[in-house]
């Protein structure tokens, strides 16, 4: 279970949306566009680690469905459970991944689709290094963030209050680079979750490969 002492305010605020996260951003095409980007790549059976994993839906259950071995990880204790019964399949984990124990090359993909959002910049970018280590040389990362350049703005997201920072394209690209890996394929869309109080959004989506080391 997550420390208390600890608890990321992100906790707070999905345990509270709960499966009603999974159903604003159901329609997301950019998603499953991204998912697919994976299971095009990815050696059979990969072990897959999905940060933020929510309700399990999309992301571990069109992976484990496709026959990858998925660990996802959540800060929200009723994410966890709502994934654990949807996704039987895969394991998940109530955990802060900034805490987590991360065996280097441990991985053959990484998902982060949208989980950065609520930790200062210093901390993404510690933890995309952390991610980065994690993949085995030539293993994939598929990240998904809000582009914008704010830091500890406070806002709404679906009724509930949050302190969001993020950063602009071109320097979340420069970020990953610096991270070790190569970014593949990248797709801006604009989206509107679907919810009473949503309203359009930016999603930026970059897939990303780390360098073979024992290439050349």
């Amino acid at each position: 279970m997550v420390d208390e002492e600890h608890e990321s305010p992100a906790a707070a605020v999905f345990d509270a949306l709960g499966s009603e996260y999974e159903k604003a951003f159901a329609s997301s095409a950019a998603h499953r566009a991204s998912l697919d980007w994976l299971l095009q790549r990815l050696p059979p059976g990969s072990r897959v680690l999905d940060v933020g994993s929510g309700t399990g839906r999309p992301t571990a259950a069109v992976l484990a469905a496709a026959g990858h071995r998925v660990l996802g990880v959540d800060v929200s204790p009723v994410m966890v459970e709502i994934a654990s019964r949807q996704v039987p399949e895969a394991e998940f984990r109530c955990e802060d991944v900034r805490r987590m124990a991360l065996e280097d090359g441990s991985f053959d993909a990484v998902c982060v689709y949208f989980s950065l959002l609520q930790m200062p910049r210093t901390e993404q970018s510690a933890l995309l290094g952390r991610l980065a280590r994690a993949l085995r040389p030539g293993g994939l990362l598929a990240l998904a963030t809000v582009p914008l350049d704010v830091e500890e703005f406070d806002g709404v997201f679906m009724g509930q209050p949050v302190r969001v920072t993020s950063f602009a394209a071109e320097d979340l690209i420069a970020l990953v680079r610096a991270a070790g890996l190569t970014v593949q394929s990248r797709e801006s869309v604009m989206f509107t979750p679907t919810h009473p109080d949503a309203r359009p959004e930016p999603h930026l989506f970059l897939h990303c490969r780390r360098e073979d080391t024992t290439a050349g």
